[in-house]
């Protein structure tokens, strides 16, 4: 008894054309046979291409049911039946419908890679099937270097592929020679022979004459069924998928497999069209650059003012007169006096202490005079300001007990009264007081202050005695100990005074504030150029999305192909969002390399700071080309998952 394979009961097929409905199929009843050569014949338009089109999953009816092996299709979903067309059908085109940037071998492996075929496996078939084939060698060329008739041997190669129970054939011969026609349908009836059963769809009687059953239909209806003669069923073994239940890979490496083989695909058709890729990837690749290259300006910025802070000691707190800044008093305020000083050299956490006692006057020299600032200080000055010796030396606390006249000069003063002598041991008049030059200071580059202005510095002692005459300092700057909170030593330091005065008459300003305060205004800055940025991101995304959308439309036929040969919606859906990742990846990559070359230009014009790259910035740029390409690139990708097979594999 023969087994019933295929069953149709009143399928109908109505399309929708705007407010016209138009049936092509009318109540279609037909049973096919295990191990039948079956030739549906009819005139163009006659609905044959449908039924074939229904009969292989593409396409669903509007109406009646189809069963398969039993099955009602009706209440498979997509997945279930991607499954029937990977592993019980396999289809011969009249266009072939190869891939073309694939060779035949991959093009023969495509419903085995879906199946969850191993490389092996799949690899060691397809080789087997061409060779069966007659096109053992040539495995490695792609269609374009392939006759007609071999083109079409390969796409019945891949029919084979997981078994092909089923054999759909739409005009095989259609767009071949006579030769090649009657090769491609020597070789259906050998497959017809060893079991796989044949269906067969044409418009030429010579060629449904080779057929066991002619099935004749006209305007949508089955007009004739006529059997010329009784099929021998082939037992089952003979016909076993070689992959679908054999050799195939499970759960993740059948995922990996799947994940490998989209990979490849985004890969091909990103190389493919060079060009657009990389126009699509150059808003991604501006923002990324963008990102990067602000906050490693930022970041820089931030360690020049830090590190000149830092040529002040960033562990310093200096000690005003008055409440507060902008008090009108505080030149009228004498407070701050020598005792005050030595009590907080005792301190814990005060690890050095410096007067400034300053006053303008005019500098003497041979014939030179120039106006500059007298700074009277102790001898822990350099110590507690982080600065350092060029030549000479530094005062002593003997000198300042002393009341010595001994000058330390700054570098704008040297280079104004000696630019070709040394000045150690020159004797220069400040205002009325000739001073010992004893050393020079290396010269500071420093955000605070006018860096034109002429510095001398004396013992502070010497400043009051000799030319102020004031019993008061003008500020008191206190360096903290390490381990020691800035914050903590301000409010000592206040308490302290307090007590001293019996009044809280003076106020601090700790260098630690200013540095954070200065960080904060540059975090601040970098956060607004890089939302800027980010602008481009957005934009660049919507780009990536556009490039994807014609990247789909261009791509529909071969999308109808993945998913006529088994491909699932997801396979398809990973493919295009793989692609879109990649070139929001490769624009973000890019992006940072191009943000390291606007560096090394950067510090060809600019000496006094450079650029720093922050790890975190550059793993948040490529965390950032990911989402842009998830979230740009699901539209598109999701977009061509809902594609119908059949209406995709109709665009040219």
């Amino acid at each position: 008894m023969r087994k019933l394979l295929l069953s149709l009961r009143g399928v109908k097929r109505i399309y929708t054309s705007g407010e016209q409905k138009i049936e092509v199929l009318h109540g279609i009843d037909l049973d096919i046979y295990k191990g039948e050569l079956v030739a549906i014949i009819g005139a163009s338009g006659s609905g044959k291409s449908t039924l074939m089109n229904i009969l292989g999953c593409l396409d669903k009816p509007s109406e009646g049911s189809y069963e398969i092996d039993g099955v009602s299709t009706q209440t498979l979903v997509s997945d279930q039946l991607a499954a029937l067309r990977r592993n019980y059908f396999g289809f011969i085109f009249q266009r072939y419908h190869l891939l073309t940037h694939l060779t035949a071998k991959d093009n023969v492996e495509i419903p085995a890679i879906y199946a969850g075929a191993n490389d092996q496996t799949r690899s060691e078939n397809a080789k087997k099937l061409l060779e069966r084939l007659g096109l053992g060698d040539k495995t490695d060329h792609v269609p374009s270097q392939l006759s007609g008739g071999q083109q079409q041997r390969v796409s019945i190669a891949r029919a084979l592929m997981n078994g092909g129970q089923v054999i759909l054939a739409d005009e095989p011969t259609g767009a071949l020679d006579s030769k090649s026609g009657k090769e491609v349908l020597g070789i259906l009836k050998e497959l017809n022979a060893s079991g796989h059963t044949v269906i067969l769809v044409t418009h030429d009687p010579s060629i449904a004459a080779h057929a066991h059953r002619i099935i004749e239909i006209k305007d949508g209806s089955i007009i004739s069924d006529v059997t010329k003669e009784e099929t021998t069923e082939t037992a089952d073994e003979e016909l076993e998928a070689p992959i679908s239940e054999q050799g195939a890979l499970q759960s993740f490496a059948a995922t990996f497999l799947r994940f490998k083989e989209a990979f490849k695909m985004a890969w091909i058709a990103m190389v493919t069209h060079r060009m657009r890729t990389l126009l699509t990837m150059l808003g991604i690749i501006i923002g990324i650059m963008a990102v990067v290259s602000v906050v490693a300006l930022g970041n820089g910025a931030s360690q020049k003012v830090t590190n000149d802070i830092s040529a002040i000691g960033t562990n310093t707190i200096s000690i005003y007169p008055g409440k507060d800044w902008g008090d009108m008093r505080a030149n009228k305020i004498q407070t701050l006096k020598v005792n005050d000083l030595e009590a907080l050299k005792v301190q814990d956490y005060v690890d050095g202490v410096t007067p400034t006692v300053q006053q303008s006057g005019t500098f003497h020299y041979d014939s030179f005079e120039a106006s500059g600032r007298i700074n009277g200080v102790s001898e822990q000055f350099i110590t507690v300001k982080g600065l350092k010796m060029e030549q000479g030396r530094f005062f002593d606390e003997e000198q300042v007990k002393s009341i010595a006249q001994v000058a330390v000069l700054d570098q704008n003063t040297k280079d104004k009264f000696f630019p070709y002598e040394d000045p150690i041991g020159k004797v220069i008049l400040l205002g009325k007081l000739p001073c010992v030059i004893i050393g020079v200071l290396e010269k500071q580059d420093s955000p605070f202050g006018n860096q034109e202005t002429l510095e001398v510095y004396v013992p502070y002692t010497s400043a009051i005695a000799r030319l102020t005459g004031s019993r008061y300092l003008g500020s008191i700057t206190v360096k903290v100990k390490d381990g020691w909170s800035n914050a903590v030593a301000e409010q000592l330091i206040t308490e302290l005074l307090t007590i001293r005065h019996g009044v809280k008459d003076v106020f601090t300003n700790s260098s630690d504030t200013i540095l954070k305060t200065i960080q904060k205004t540059t975090g601040t800055m970098t956060l607004l150029v890089s939302c800027i940025a980010i602008i481009s991101l957005i934009v660049g995304g919507i780009g990536v999305m556009n490039i994807m959308l014609v990247s789909v439309t261009e791509r529909t036929k071969e999308i109808g192909i993945r998913m006529a040969v088994g491909a699932r919606k997801s396979d398809i859906l990973q493919q295009f969002l793989i692609e879109a990742i990649l070139v929001c990846l490769i624009g973000g990559f890019l992006g940072i390399m191009c943000s390291y070359g606007v560096s090394i230009i950067f510090s060809m014009f600019v000496e006094s700071m450079a650029m720093v790259f922050s790890t975190l910035s550059i793993v948040a740029a490529v965390t950032c080309s990911t989402l842009i390409g998830v979230v740009f690139g699901y539209l598109p990708a999701k977009n061509a998952a809902k594609l119908d097979p059949i209406d995709a594999l109709a665009r040219e």
